[in-house]
């Protein structure tokens, strides 16, 4: 692991590295009406409000709190067929997302999106939204994230959870939070993040900052 985070993205080639749900992509409604599907086909009643406020982590989690540990292969798997039917396209850009890939891309960086969300529905949230990304890697969460980061030249890690904290950490990179999920600014700053941000729109400003060597401050 670097001592530090690079403190500069403006050379040719570098990158940036953002979280996908609740970051670049609002996919609550989408989830939650997997969920509900999920209960409907099971009889298991299942609570999608609290089921979006947890968004992040991995989905064996979430389906482990409404399932036994030997269901929990199976409803991962039937989850998963039916995500790219009904959540996708019900998922909507993030305020500010466009504009933040496209100002990393001004200043000469790449796009990489590092998710939690497993490879294909990664690849086809990205691909239905338009985001312009050269790099989109799924199924890694928290710390995790961190060697995808490593390897692609992420220099900051752009995350609404305090796991996305953990990846920026495990890379080396500046810790970018935004308070735009289920953790709110000042949890972001206690739990360690360089930046925070209340959103995406916020992101352009900051990004002129640290692109020309200024102070990553919240």
């Amino acid at each position: 692991m670097l001592d530090q985070a690079p403190s500069r993205i403006s050379a040719p080639g570098l990158a940036v590295g953002f979280d996908l749900d609740l970051t670049l992509a609002d996919t609550r409604t989408g989830i939650a009406a997997v969920y509900r599907a999920l209960s409907a086909e099971t009889g298991v009643p299942i609570d999608t409000d609290a089921v979006v406020r947890r968004i992040g982590p991995p989905l064996e989690v979430e389906i482990g709190y409404w399932f036994p540990p030997a269901e929990v292969p199976a409803m991962v798997a039937r989850y998963r067929a039916m995500y790219a039917d009904l959540a996708v396209p019900a998922t909507v850009l993030m305020p500010g997302a466009t504009e933040a890939i496209a100002q990393v891309r001004a200043r000469g960086g790449r796009v990489v999106v590092v998710s939690g969300k497993n490879q294909a529905d990664t690849e086809r949230t990205a691909a239905f939204l338009g985001l312009d990304v050269d790099v989109v890697v799924g199924g890694l969460f928290g710390a995790d994230k961190g060697a995808a980061l490593r390897a692609h030249g992420a220099l900051a890690y752009v995350g609404d959870h305090v796991g996305d904290v953990d990846a920026a950490r495990a890379a080396g990179a500046t810790a970018v939070g935004v308070a735009t999920g289920m953790f709110d600014s000042a949890a972001l700053a206690d739990y360690g993040a360089d930046v925070v941000l209340p959103d995406l729109l916020a992101f352009p400003d900051w990004l002129g900052s640290f692109a020309a060597g200024g102070a990553a401050a919240s």
